[in-house]
This record gives C-alpha cells, structure tokens and sequence, in this order.
C-alpha cells in the first residue's frame, strides 16, 4: 500500500474510517451518533490492524470538513487533531458532502443533502469529470425548494439522509428515489481518493487551530446568543 492515509468521518449519524490509498482501502462504518464518541478510537486502531499500517506509517490524516451534526464533526476532529500532533502527521479537510457525493460512483451532477432540521438540509451539488472534481453548488444550508431553485443543472441522483427526508419533493426533481449513505461504501473509503485530487481539500495551516464547516451554530450556542444579544465569544460558525 503506497502512503497510506487515515480518514474519519462522522458528520452523519452513519460514520467511517477508512485506512488505505488510491489503489486500496480498508473501511469500516460507525453507526449511531452516540456510538461516536465511544468507538471511534478503538474502530480506528482496528481498521490500523486490519489494513496492517502501523500508525508511524500513515503519510496524514483526512477529516470531513461538514458541514453536519456539530457534536459528531467536533468528535471527528479533536481524535484528528489529537493523533496528527501526537505523530507529527499533516491534517486535511474533505468536505463531507463531497465524499458522499464521490462514493456514489456517478459521475454527476450529484446533490448530497444531509438532514440539517428545521426543515432545512445542508446541500451540495457536484460532478466528477475524468480527473476532475466539479462544484456545481458548494456546500451551505439551505431549504430543498431553494436548493432546486438554484441549482443550474438537474442532478442525476441524490444521496444523504436529507434527501431521503425528503424523498418525494426529490423523486419530483430529478425523477428517481434517493439513495441512503448506509446503501453505499463508508463515505472515509472515498476521501483517501479524493485526496488526491485538485480542489477537494481544505489544507490546514494551523491544524491544532483549525475548525470544521458546521453549517449552522449549535442549539446552546444560539439560545446564549438569543439570551444576551450578542455573539458568543471565540464562537465557530
């Protein structure tokens, strides 16, 4: 296996870590928010036992950059933070919906949508020509009528529990079903391959610094916003 590359993602409630290269990977799915926080380490050095990678060999660390379920995005990134200062091994950031989008295998134009609440999902659209990576709508919040509304092409398929939310508004926009992450390969299989790729990822300079894309505040942060009119300190948005 040629430089092999550690990837976490846990923006979803369907998590993965993936161990590998271009040429070959050995993933492994978390399932259930409440299981990331308790497993991810140990499915980790598991997958590090599987693929036969000690971890001084990995050449770096690939974290889905979200946006997506704040506390799962903050439990991806402090185990990322924690083992790429530990071995002294560069961090980058995928977006989430990016390799959602990628492990579809289409190659597009792809909306990934991932449940946001309040009737929103967070949305993207991409397309993958030959060795290309093509964003069509970068990732942001939205509503799945604005999403349509602004979207220039029509997507070919749709993945992501948002759009299974909202499966019938998605079958009257692009004519077919959506498919759920659980019906795919780990979404961390697919960004030891786009790592490689010009344009998918968001390079760290201040890894230890750095933050996830998560979309939209968390709940608490808000209701301290609400509560006392102002911006919470050193908040990340």
């Amino acid at each position: 296996m040629n430089a092999p590359l550690l990837a976490i993602d846990t923006a979803t409630d369907i998590g993965s870590v993936a161990v590998g290269s271009v040429e070959s990977a050995v993933v492994a799915r978390l399932v259930g928010a409440r299981q990331h926080a308790a497993q991810l380490l140990a499915v980790i050095d598991q997958v590090l036992r599987t693929a036969g990678v000690p971890r001084q060999q990995l050449a770096g660390i690939v974290v889905g950059d979200g946006p997506g379920s704040f506390t799962g995005l903050r439990i991806a990134w402090a185990t990322a933070k924690g083992l790429a200062h530990e071995h002294e091994l560069p961090l980058v950031a995928i977006p989430s919906l990016l390799g959602a989008a990628a492990v579809t295998g289409e190659t597009g134009p792809v909306v990934a949508c991932f449940d946001a609440l309040r009737g929103q999902v967070f949305g993207a659209i991409y397309a993958f020509p030959t060795g290309r990576i093509e964003t069509i709508v970068a990732p942001d919040l939205f509503t799945l009528e604005t999403l349509e509304q602004i979207a220039p092409v029509r997507p070919v398929l749709a993945v992501g529990d948002g759009a299974q939310r909202y499966q019938a508004e998605i079958e009257r926009w692009i004519g077919r079903p959506p498919l759920g992450l659980e019906e795919l390969a780990p979404v961390a299989g697919s960004f030891v391959v786009l790592a490689s790729r010009a344009g998918a990822t968001r390079v760290l300079d201040d890894p230890l610094g750095a933050e996830p894309i998560y979309g939209r505040p968390a709940e608490a942060q808000v209701k301290w916003e609400a509560r006392y009119g102002r911006p919470l300190p050193n908040s990340s948005r």
